[in-house]
């Protein structure tokens, strides 16, 4: 643990930004006993990993993610006493199933063993595949979860691994499984900020900044934003060069996402698809190519890839007693306002014929509806950032969490290593800071 500050001369910082990243980056400063502020733009902390009545009264919804393998598996957040605050991981039964038109479906064991069994004569291949990094788990994410090394530090291990994020998924189903928190994700934001809580640290929501001039004077500025607002926000502390880098940056797809109230869970003629945490909806491997290849070329499939998660079955404090919720979204092309809630609901009543008729009340979010929310999904990403070869080995620039000002840091999902509830954005991005501060 890095200490920068002496009782006679503290050092402060700012962090814009309550997402899991700019929370993991308070911590880093609090912890290396740094005075920090940190501003949230939205009413309530958390960013992406919040959870809100947005049905019905006492259906409670995760505005983004429901599941979370990388936060159960985080080397940061594990080193965190987050049980301490009210973090409580469940495990569905089975990580994930795939329906099929037959009306049977495949699912992903969380034990490797048992994987294997269910999946026949490919069950060796995907042993052979997923063993070495579901066993040394530890290792495989002191490389993957890290920014891009000329040197990992385990060669033999990360030669066998490729840039996929299904790779990562399918050995954290085995290591850590797919679990949601008991409340929802916004049960991991509270728990952060408990834990930020003892150093006297608490958000300021409701609290956007525009610009740094409205901040107190701060020796490190850390920004939980994506290259666009930072060139916003900061102006013109960034040097020409690196403005223009910035402003090159791609975004991914964008998201339409339905959150149902629902008056019984989803009829699925696959029975099995009830012991899953996530059910992947979208028929043939060559339906789901579609789908995608669809989407990136500015088209809407008329049956999308959609992924769907019901918590309330694994976690009865997130609807009234009898009642259930359900998550859904699909990939459209990045800022889309097309409306592809018909087609979604089609997908889910091809595999669930019923479902409809157990929907007491949705609320649909398009891509502009997610950013209001959360002004880091640009167009609907939410993953911070295309995630093609480039731009994650030089993710948003070459220099990753530094700027061209040397007291001001990127620590968002734009920075490595990428997307996802795991806080290694913003503790890399401070560490470097106050080692620079230093």
């Amino acid at each position: 643990m890095l200490k920068i500050a002496s009782r006679n001369k503290p050092k402060s910082a700012s962090v814009i930004g309550s997402g899991p990243n700019g929370l993991a980056a308070a911590i880093v400063l609090a912890q290396a006993e740094l005075s920090v502020e940190v501003y949230e733009a939205q009413p309530m902390a958390g960013g992406g990993a919040r959870t809100l009545e947005l049905t019905l009264p006492g259906f409670q919804h995760d505005f983004g993610s429901a599941v979370h393998p990388l936060a159960a598996g985080s080397p940061f957040f594990s080193s965190l006493p987050l049980h301490d605050y009210g973090l409580e991981w469940l495990q569905p039964p089975a990580p994930a199933a795939h329906p099929l038109d037959d009306g049977m479906a495949v699912t992903l064991e969380r034990n490797l063993h048992d994987a294997a069994l269910e999946l026949g004569s490919d069950g060796p291949a995907w042993r052979r595949l997923f063993e070495p990094f579901a066993s040394r788990w530890n290792d495989f994410t002191e490389d993957t979860l890290h920014p891009i090394r000329p040197l990992p530090e385990h060669p033999l291990l990360m030669a066998r691994f490729s840039s996929a994020a299904g790779l990562m998924l399918g050995a954290a189903a085995h290591a850590v499984g797919w679990p949601i928190p008991r409340g929802g994700a916004g049960c991991i934001t509270r728990a952060l900020c408990g834990y930020l809580a003892q150093f006297g640290i608490t958000v300021q929501t409701s609290r956007p900044v525009n610009s740094l001039t409205e901040l107190p004077q701060s020796d490190l500025t850390l920004c939980d934003v994506t290259p666009r607002q930072l060139i916003s926000i900061v102006g013109p502390r960034l040097s020409d060069s690196y403005s223009r880098r910035l402003a090159k940056f791609r975004y991914g797809p964008g998201v339409f996402k339905v959150d149902y109230a629902l008056s019984s869970p989803i009829p699925w003629k696959a029975v099995e698809c009830t012991r899953a945490g996530t059910v992947h909806v979208g028929g043939s491997m060559d339906e789901i190519a579609a789908s995608e290849h669809n989407m990136s070329h500015g088209r809407y499939s008329d049956k999308p890839f959609v992924l769907i998660t019901q918590p309330s079955l694994f976690d009865s404090s997130r609807a009234p007693e009898g009642k259930h919720t359900a998550w859904a979204y699909c990939h459209i092309p990045n800022g889309s306002n097309f409306d592809m809630l018909e087609r979604l609901e089609n997908q889910i009543e091809r595999f669930a014929p019923g479902f409809r008729d157990c929907v007491l009340a949705r609320h649909a979010f398009r891509p502009a509806d997610l950013e209001a929310m959360d002004a880091n999904l640009v167009g609907g990403d939410i993953v911070g950032g295309a995630s093609d070869l480039w731009q994650m080995l030089f993710r948003p620039t070459w220099r990753q969490y530094a700027t061209s000002a040397r007291d001001i840091y990127l620590c968002s999902a734009s920075t490595p290593p990428g997307g996802g509830v795991h806080g290694m954005c913003g503790y890399h991005a401070a560490r470097l800071a106050l080692s620079r501060l230093e």
